[in-house]
This record gives structure tokens, C-alpha cells and sequence, in this order.
């Protein structure tokens, strides 16, 4: 029986190491998602998915908003409402929206980006009018009251302690943007600024919420065990009575001019170690740059196997630790990378090291080895990104608020992922990592500047 289990430990560790190795094109490619897309009266998008394998029901509503949405002065306001939409509205409570959830069995949370905000629900399949009428309800009569909006600004507040001000390095992606942008709204993250937070009255957030929380500005992915026509049929009755609204969201975003040369910023932090940061400026999500990108993302940066992990922490110890990668957005963004130097070296040997390792990736074709090892990385999280509800309606609703209608992208990306070429890899970092578009943050520890 020892022998046996053995042998049998043998062949399932070289079955794991022939696994890494697959070619992309033996690939168990996942089975396309048939979903379905309307749009109501009232202009709310509808993408339905069945899907009977749980009797379970999961509903995102996406609202094409984020932080780049928000107007000079009046930063934080989308990430706010993240919190104000579960204070009540005409019919329902602070706080009752994810107590109801809770209660029926089911989940409930949200999460705000750049682009868009985010609310999602999981639940038994029965309990689908339940959450259709709450996210109707709050669409159309939020409770947007003095102390509620006090109370929730110093929620907010408290959180960017938490996360940003009082961590080491927590304002880190705050300087990198800050720098790198100059007129695009991403040159401000999505916590916003205490000193807007500050600003901000109950009418300008009512505003905020009259203008972007409505039906034409909102994506509803349903995936799970329904019909489709009784599921149109809830939508419609409850959804559907939201009133549209007249006013037009402008997408005039001021657009990030062309960097015609490498820009350097030496700033200071109350930071215990030095930080180098190397940056360029990348294309949109869906373009088709943007894939080979972000396998070039995963080649460098992706876990401490990544080029630039390996380069600067396990073999020249310059750097405590090193990461970065593509940050590929619904507008051109950042592809960074960021060495947190080592005592006893300095932010100039980081600095060369990092730029030597996106000019490798520049001058070599990235290996085979390297290229099938992110193409299978790639590959399982498409299959496991099928195995949720949640996962499912997450692709459908970037594929429709991001990729501006194109559903097939939801299932087409894998394809391009998987025949994407090392001379593809190569094309995108000789036409983004160049010294021109380069920008070297270099922050030195001592009494930030004001």
C-alpha cells in the first residue's frame, strides 16, 4: 500500500508539472455565456444570463460612475454614495436594504472604481422580487438628509484614516497619479480628499445622486435560476417604474495630453524607507494594445516569480519589495512599477534596475517559458471566473458599461489572450516604454512638502 500511494504521489506531482506546460491551444476553452440584453423605456440595460446548476439568483447593478466622474473640488463623492445608498430611501430604513438581505439567507456589498459603483446581491432564487424591488426603490427615492450625509461624510472620512492616511505608504497611489496626471480626472483616486469631503454640502450631493444614480446611466446583470420572461417581467414592474431622467451626463473628460519627454519628481513622505516609482502612460481597456499589455503586466510584476520581484528582491536585494503592472482602465491609464528600497542601497540603483527590466521587455522577446506560463495563468481564471453567479455577471456588466455595448467581449477575450504572440508583447512595450513617456518618481523619507 506504501509503494502504491507512492507511485500514485509521483504520477499526480508530474501530472501538475506536464499541467504548467499545456499549450495555449489545448486550453479547455469555458463555454460561452448565451446571456441575453434589453433596454427599458426608461433606459435601463438589462443583461440576463440563466443559469439553473444552484437555486440561487445573483443581481449586479452597475452605475457608469466612478471618481474620474467627479468635479474638481468635489472628489470622494461616488465612493460616498457607495455608503449613502444603504441609508434608506421612501420605504425602507438605514441600514434595513442589507438587514432584509441578511435575513432571507443572502449576501450583499458594493465597491466603487474609477469608472464605475457597484451593488451586488446574492439570494435564494424566490427572494428575486425582493431584491429588484430594493435596488428600485433606492433608485428612485433615496433618503439623502442632513444627518445622514454628516454622519456618512465621517464615515468616509474615517475609512481614508484607516486606509490611507495612517498607513505607511497607504497615500502611495495618491502621489503616483497625482504626478503622472495633469488635466485627466484620474489624476485623483476614488477615496477623495479630506479637504473636498469637508466642502461638500447635502445639495451637492443630491445633485451628484440626481444626475448619475438613474435608469439611463445603469447596467443590471441578473445571472442564476430564473425564467427569463418572468425575470423581464419583475424588471419591468419594478425597475421599469423608475422614472428616466432629462438630464444628459457629460463624458467630456479633459483629455491627458501626449508626454513628448521623461518627467522627474523628487518629493518627500513621512515614510520609514525611500520609494521608486517608474511610470508610462498605456491605452484604454479594449483596445488592442491593451491585451498584450496585460500579459506584459503579469511577466513583470505578477507575484514574487514576476521579472521585476525576482531582479530587485531575490537576486540584487535592492528593493524590500517591488510590484506594480498594467493598470488598464475605460481611459488611457498607468502602467507603473514600484521598488520600495532596501537599507543600505540607494533609490538610483532601484531606479536603474526597474528601467532595466521594462527595457528587457522592450529589446528581448518575452520566452515561451514565460509567455504559456501567463497564458495558463490567464486560462484558469477564465474557467474559475465561470463558477460563480457572481463572476458571470461581473463579465457581462464590464463587457456592456466598459466595452460600450460589446457583449461578445465577455467571451471573445479569451481567444485574444490566448493568441496573443511574445511579437506582440514586445510591439506594446517598444510603443509605451520609451524615455519620452516616462515618468521617475523618486520619495525620500522626511517632512512631506508642502
Amino acid at each position: 500500500m506504501r509503494a502504491f500511494r507512492a507511485t500514485l504521489r509521483g504520477v499526480l506531482a508530474v501530472s501538475c508539472l506536464l499541467a504548467l506546460f499545456v499549450p495555449a491551444s489545448a486550453a479547455v476553452r469555458p463555454p460561452k455565456m448565451n446571456a441575453e440584453v434589453a433596454t427599458l423605456p426608461n433606459g435601463l440595460t438589462i443583461v440576463l444570463l440563466e443559469d439553473h446548476s444552484t437555486p440561487i439568483v445573483h443581481a449586479q447593478i452597475w452605475y457608469h460612475v466612478g471618481s474620474k466622474d467627479e468635479r474638481p473640488g468635489r472628489t470622494g463623492f461616488a465612493h460616498l454614495f457607495e455608503h449613502l445608498m444603504f441609508q434608506g430611501s421612501k420605504n425602507v430604513q438605514p441600514d434595513a436594504h442589507s438587514s432584509m438581505i441578511s435575513g432571507v439567507g443572502g449576501r450583499v456589498n458594493a465597491y466603487t472604481t474609477d469608472d464605475v459603483t457597484v451593488f451586488w446581491e446574492t439570494v435564494p432564487a424566490q427572494y428575486l422580487p425582493l431584491i429588484l424591488w430594493l435596488e428600485a426603490d433606492r433608485m428612485a427615492s433615496l433618503r439623502i438628509d442632513t444627518h445622514t450625509f454628516e454622519r456618512e461624510r465621517q464615515v468616509v472620512k474615517e475609512e481614508r484614516r484607516m486606509r490611507v492616511d495612517n498607513q505607511p505608504y497607504g497615500s502611495l497611489p495618491e502621489v503616483i497619479y497625482d504626478q503622472a496626471f495633469t488635466v485627466h480626472p484620474y489624476k485623483h483616486t476614488t477615496i477623495g480628499s479630506m479637504a473636498d469631503l469637508d466642502a461638500a454640502s447635502v445639495e451637492d450631493v443630491r445633485d451628484f445622486y440626481r444626475t448619475f444614480y438613474v435608469p439611463g446611466n445603469a447596467t443590471i446583470a441578473l445571472v442564476g435560476d430564473f425564467d427569463p420572461k418572468q425575470a423581464m417581467a419583475l424588471m419591468t414592474r419594478y425597475l421599469g417604474a423608475v422614472p428616466g431622467s432629462e438630464r444628459t451626463i457629460s463624458r467630456d473628460h479633459p483629455k491627458e495630453p501626449e508626454q513628448k519627454q521623461e518627467r522627474r519628481v523628487s518629493l518627500t513622505r513621512n515614510w520609514p524607507l525611500p520609494v521608486v516609482v517608474v511610470a508610462y502612460h498605456v491605452t484604454f481597456d479594449g483596445h488592442p494594445d491593451s491585451y498584450p499589455l496585460r500579459i506584459a503586466s503579469k511577466v513583470l510584476s505578477d507575484g514574487q516569480s514576476s521579472r521585476i520581484y525576482r531582479a530587485l528582491v531575490y537576486d540584487r536585494g535592492l528593493a524590500l519589495t517591488a510590484f506594480g503592472g498594467g493598470n488598464i482602465l475605460e481611459h488611457p491609464n498607468l502602467f507603473f512599477a514600484v521598488a520600495i528600497v532596501q537599507p543600505g542601497r540607494s533609490p538610483e540603483e532601484a531606479e536603474k534596475a526597474l528601467i532595466a527590466e521594462l527595457d528587457r521587455l522592450r529589446n528581448q522577446p518575452v520566452t515561451e517559458h514565460d509567455l504559456q506560463r501567463v497564458k495558463n495563468q490567464f486560462a484558469r481564471d477564465y474557467i474559475i471566473g465561470r463558477e460563480s453567479n457572481q463572476q458571470k455577471a461581473m463579465q457581462l456588466a464590464h463587457a456592456i458599461v466598459i466595452h460600450q455595448g460589446d457583449l461578445s467581449t465577455a467571451d471573445g477575450e479569451f481567444d485574444i489572450f490566448m493568441n496573443t504572440t511574445a511579437a506582440d508583447v514586445q510591439r506594446v512595450a517598444r510603443t509605451y516604454f520609451t524615455p519620452q513617456n516616462r515618468t521617475v518618481l523618486t520619495i525620500l523619507p522626511g517632512q512631506a512638502q508642502q
